[in-house]
């Protein structure tokens, strides 16, 4: 019986120690410093807007883990000798392994701003990140203002939490537009507008020069880069992406870049060691994938493929077609397939947008073949079975517009929406597709 230490009790790897567990009796041994059980750390923006208690973001009760034989520790690793199959930690113990999976997850950025370090100033991550906040942030009386830096997915998170504590807050974005490495300009000038439209003051070409501090070390105010002017503020959240959380990796012999180097099949150069989730970096990437993924899903994937491997059922990481969801406070978001914040050189696009200013959908394919390559849709929801399928077969545009009621989520789109968008494709690409049961004339009547 082997002895399979997990560094990290995020979604990789815990998926890793219960499939692990489906399929051996070796010996399980799961590590995390942030805290003694796994929870799910998108729901810690729904704990502090109080939609739940933190021991609702648990999946399993605490006896789940002796139950199943997975023996938890609760300590912070500071070195790895693979010499010696040995792992340290920062109160001087250290146990031995046989087989060693490291999914350490992701670390807040931090860019050597002066003030960085304060009282107040936090990130959207930890489980210590949602204390500082009730500690800090408490309720608009003891906020008077936050300050967020940092234009992502993260950053638009921690908006809406302050929000529901009616705490006014200040966004700098370096960009020229929100989020606009990652959407096209159509779909980032909704958000910008969005975000207006819950009195966020939102600051697009701006970056922090530095955090400054009260007579007790706690954030007192910003300046700002450009023009120097001062935000007094309470708090200050950093959301200016993650980075590998490898630090304790780095003076060992496995080889890293940004994140852990491993290949196809999650093993890095040294035998018996892997790594995965957001600190594992592909030598290779998949497809037009990043060699380093921080998505809850395909940490998922990434947990279930190497528990097979180290079950002796040696299995590549294959993660299929890239998809992604978020939300913008009330804006729904949905990715399949690529759609890139600009269009390759041979890629056509289509834009449909709503008069309500909430909804669109922006399709991407190839201008010669017309092959679907992707879709974004905002304000509302699309199948993933669909658009997993028709990526597969390397279906048409024309094919997925024409079955956009199997597309749709929502049947109430289809009936309102669907003939406008088509009508507005065929009219900008000179084209005659139909909706797939031809019920124009029946739903236009009922608009």
């Amino acid at each position: 019986m082997k002895h399979i230490v997990i560094i990290g009790n995020g979604i990789s790897g815990v998926t890793a120690a219960r499939h692990i567990r489906k399929n051996s009796n070796n010996q399980i041994t799961l590590i995390s410093g942030e805290s003694p059980y796994f929870f799910s750390r998108t729901a810690l923006m729904y704990v502090y807007m109080g939609h739940m208690e933190f021991k609702h973001t648990q999946p399993y009760e605490n006896w789940f883990w002796e139950k199943n034989k997975i023996n938890l520790i609760h300590g912070f690793v500071e070195s790895i000798d693979t010499d010696d199959k040995s792992i340290f930690f920062k109160n001087n113990t250290s146990i031995s392994y046989d087989q060693l999976v490291i999914a350490s997850g992701s670390k807040p950025n931090k860019f050597d701003w002066p003030g960085q370090n304060l009282k107040g100033v936090t990130g959207l991550y930890h489980k210590q990140d949602l204390e500082q906040l009730e500690q800090f942030a408490p309720n608009n009386q003891a906020c008077k203002r936050a300050v967020i830096v940092g234009g992502g997915l993260i950053g638009i998170e921690l908006a809406e939490m302050l929000l529901s504590r009616n705490i006014p807050v200040t966004f700098l974005v370096r960009e020229k537009s929100f989020w606009n490495e990652v959407l096209p300009y159509q779909e980032s000038e909704m958000i910008n507008r969005h975000i207006r439209e819950h009195n966020v003051d939102l600051r697009l070409n701006t970056q922090l020069k530095e955090i400054k501090a009260n007579g007790e070390g706690q954030v007192s105010s910003v300046i700002i880069e450009e023009t120097r002017e001062e935000i007094l503020c309470d708090l200050v959240g950093l959301t200016t992406g993650v980075s590998p959380n490898i630090d304790f990796v780095k003076n060992s012999n496995i080889l890293t870049n940004t994140g852990i180097l491993v290949n196809r099949f999650l093993e890095t150069n040294i035998t018996n060691v892997y790594a995965i989730g957001d600190c594992a970096e592909q030598k290779e990437p998949v497809g037009e994938r990043k060699a380093i993924e921080t998505v809850w899903y395909t940490g998922r994937m990434m947990g279930e493929t190497l528990a097979q491997t180290i079950c002796k059922k040696r299995m590549a990481y294959n993660p299929g077609h890239w998809f992604n969801s978020a939300k913008f406070f009330d804006i729904e978001y949905q990715t399949y397939g690529w759609v890139w914040a600009k269009p390759k050189k041979n890629e056509s696009r289509f834009y449909w947008e709503h008069k309500n200013g909430t909804m669109c959908m922006h399709l991407s394919f190839d201008r010669n073949t017309k092959e679907f390559i992707g879709i974004n849709n905002f304000g509302m929801r699309m199948r993933h079975s669909f658009f997993n399928k028709v990526l597969t077969e390397k279906k048409t545009v024309n094919y997925v517009l024409s079955h956009l009621e199997d597309a749709n989520f929502n049947p109430e789109f289809y009936k309102k929406y669907a003939p406008e968008v088509v009508f507005k494709f065929n009219k900008e690409n000179d084209t005659k597709i139909e909706l797939k049961k031809k019920n124009w004339r029946r739903i236009f009547s009922e608009k």
